[in-house]
């Protein structure tokens, strides 16, 4: 059973689906939880507090989906671990939106968004990322240009969200 914090951030998820940022009543994310809204502002504080939560957790989410779907690569090269962490970033992103909006820097329908942008995110892929190569031994450990192949990677991830191009077939 989960607990009522998770509860009221699954809620909060909900209402962020179908309304902006800005919509999202508390009352609402209480009821839809099915606790009080003492509970939730003894949870977080206020709607700030909800919001730096619910990011939080979908960041570690997604950050953690990168790093299943690149342990299940255990046999790609370099290059198919590079070409995989840039398509698993767009496709992953273009379906949450708070992923998105941290990545782009974009403040659509007042989206919480964490303060240091994009940054910290990206630095948290790009490590991940680095990570994989060197267990698979496609990087000596601590080889700087591991970290800037990956984040290139990344980056170019991120541009492809903000400004998509044609879709490139897949090579093989």
């Amino acid at each position: 059973m989960p607990t009522a914090r998770e509860s009221l951030l699954d809620a909060a998820s909900a209402a962020l689906e179908s309304e902006s940022w800005a919509e999202v009543r508390m009352v609402r994310v209480a009821a839809g939880a099915g606790v009080s809204r003492q509970t939730l502002y003894n949870e977080f504080g206020d709607k700030a507090g909800l919001a730096d939560a619910l990011l939080h957790r979908q960041l570690d989410a997604f950050v953690n989906g990168l790093e299943i779907r690149l342990n299940r690569a255990a046999r790609a090269s370099r290059d198919e671990l590079l070409e995989l962490l840039g398509e698993w970033i767009v496709r992953a992103a273009r379906s949450d939106r708070l992923v998105r909006a941290t990545l782009t820097g974009c403040r659509c329908d007042g989206l919480p968004l964490p303060p240091d942008g994009a940054a910290t995110l990206v630095g948290r892929l790009r490590d991940r990322a680095v990570e994989a190569l060197e267990r698979r031994g496609n990087a000596p450990i601590g080889d700087p240009g591991a970290a800037r192949r990956c984040e290139t990677a990344v980056r170019l991830a991120v541009s492809q969200l903000v400004a998509p191009g044609p879709s490139v077939p897949r090579r093989g």
